[in-house]
């Protein structure tokens, strides 16, 4: 298993000579997550302020789990000019290799902008074959 998420790699590599025009780190909307385990099992607890529950989607498909969360940007109906505006709207996906896990037993929930996902710890096969030799 191996909890290391895609994009790690892909912003380990990046600096900023490499961004596209008119692009910083800071403005790309992020899901900051911790990892850790516990009793077997293996959590991912997200940050996810300004979403609601219904806001999220997590899928599990060929041992990448895929937390998706998407909210809309809705138009004032009163004429603010704003100053600054930092809280970005869109969409935030985290891709994570969590290997063969039963997709029955993953448990997820969301509270106070926190999402916690967790499953059970994949069992490593064993990998150890004998060769004759002929």
């Amino acid at each position: 298993m191996d909890l290391i998420p895609r994009e790690f790699f892909n912003d380990l590599f990046m600096d900023e000579e490499t961004l596209p025009p008119f692009h910083h780190r800071d403005l790309v909307p992020q899901m900051r997550c911790d990892i850790y385990e516990k009793d077997g099992k293996c959590f991912i607890e997200a940050d996810m302020p300004g979403f609601s529950k219904e806001d999220v989607s997590i899928e599990v498909e060929n041992e990448f789990l895929v937390i998706k969360a998407k909210n809309e940007f809705h138009k004032d109906k009163e004429n603010k000019k704003y100053i600054r505006k930092e809280r970005r709207y869109g969409e935030i996906t985290r891709t994570f290799r969590v290997g063969n896990i039963d997709d029955s037993k993953i448990e997820a929930s969301f509270k106070d902008g926190v999402l916690v996902v967790s499953f059970p710890k994949e069992k490593p096969e064993s990998t150890k074959k004998l060769i004759t030799i002929k």
